[in-house]
């Protein structure tokens, strides 16, 4: 974007650097921006070309079909606001200064960038049947650090824009009551709240006190109508719909605290640990990770070749691999479900076991793929 020749361009697409659009998605996503005037953002559907790679990767793409065939078609469907994923989108030039340009004040300066253009009247139009192949991140750490980015990320975003959005003059209440309540709130802090709290909280505690009372509507009925309508995006996975239920609820612990650690600035909030893709690295050498503390370390960032004829793993003590607080909510589960088995046997049990075992799972570090060190 800083040369000379963008001056005569109008548009610009985006892309990281594992996604491989195909060589008509010019053509098949320009002419929404040229023949409409009023779209800043055309952004299309990521489909993964190692989904099967491992189990972890299977219920990555659960989720992100559930993102991208119901919420961002449905946003772009009744002309509603949908945040920008970052890549395989294409802008237009002119948006991006009108909406005062990139801004690194959070880790999601691409929903960043969204948020101002959608409050400054611009429109967005998502593109489903325009796939483009990318690659999940298959091991743990690397998915974990993604996850905190991408919670902490638009919590910090909501925290710093809030205001901003409440004050602007060119849209209507509607549109800022969605941003505020449907898109930042509920969708990027309650939905992570609601689920551990009520999965790994309530359910255990009304096993624990007598007087907490969950009724049969609220445990079974109502969590499973909206299980069974979030999985509806990838029928090829529905026979895992019960262990997807069971990832989700441990990483919304790390969800939960990436979204504290974003609206009350402390921490980790800064940090961008870039996500691990390992492609090949199976098979010959892994890739690098770059990890970025603030924003200003770019500038200073210097790049040597080769990058990767030296490169090897760092070594990982056994100890490093543990979770605590897997391990630690593992533990808890399993007493609960064993006081219910041999004293209150509310039923609650079977729940119990299978997500304590969820959570040692993790907490052991036996889910995705494992590298060996070179």
């Amino acid at each position: 974007m800083i040369h000379d020749y963008v001056k005569d361009c109008d548009y610009v697409a985006m892309f990281d650097a594992d996604f491989q659009p195909e060589s008509d998605f010019l053509k098949r996503t320009v002419p929404f921006l040229i023949h409409n005037p009023e779209i800043a953002l055309v952004q299309t559907r990521w489909t993964f070309v190692n989904a099967d790679e491992c189990m972890m990767t299977r219920m990555q793409e659960m989720s992100l079909d559930y993102h991208f065939k119901v919420e961002q078609e449905a946003g772009s469907s009744a002309f509603s606001f949908f945040g920008f994923n970052g890549t395989a989108g294409v802008w237009r030039i002119s948006t991006i200064a009108d909406a005062g340009g990139w801004k690194d004040r959070t880790t999601v300066e691409d929903m960043d960038l969204a948020v101002r253009s959608g409050l400054a009247g611009w429109k967005f139009v998502y593109v489903g049947d325009v796939k483009v192949k990318c690659e999940l991140p298959s091991t743990f750490n690397a998915y974990r650090y993604q996850q905190h980015r991408w919670s902490c990320g638009p919590a910090n975003l909501f925290k710093k824009m809030a205001m901003e959005i409440i004050t602007n003059k060119k849209v209507s209440i509607g549109k800022k009551f969605h941003l505020i309540y449907s898109f930042f709130f509920v969708g990027k802090i309650v939905s992570h709240v609601c689920t551990y709290v009520f999965y790994c909280v309530v359910i255990p505690l009304s096993v624990l006190i007598p007087e907490v009372e969950v009724p049969l509507w609220g445990v079974v009925h109502v969590p499973t109508i909206i299980t069974l309508l979030k999985s509806v995006g990838t029928p090829s996975s529905f026979h895992l719909v019960i262990l997807w239920v069971l990832f989700e609820n441990v990483m919304s612990l790390h969800r939960i605290k990436a979204a504290t650690i974003g609206i009350l600035e402390v921490g980790r909030v800064n940090e961008w640990i870039v996500t691990r893709k390992l492609g090949d690295a199976t098979k010959t050498k892994p890739s690098m990770e770059v990890i970025v503390q603030e924003s200003q370390d770019l500038v200073q960032v210097t790049v040597k070749e080769p990058l990767l004829v030296e490169y090897k793993n760092p070594q990982i003590r056994i100890w490093q691999r543990f979770h605590g607080a897997e391990l630690w909510m593992g533990a808890f589960l399993f007493m609960v479900a064993f006081y219910d088995v041999t004293c209150i046997k509310k039923g609650y049990f079977v729940y119990l076991f299978l997500q304590s075992a969820a959570f040692f799972i993790i907490g052991f570090d036996y889910i995705g793929t494992t590298v060996k060190n070179c």
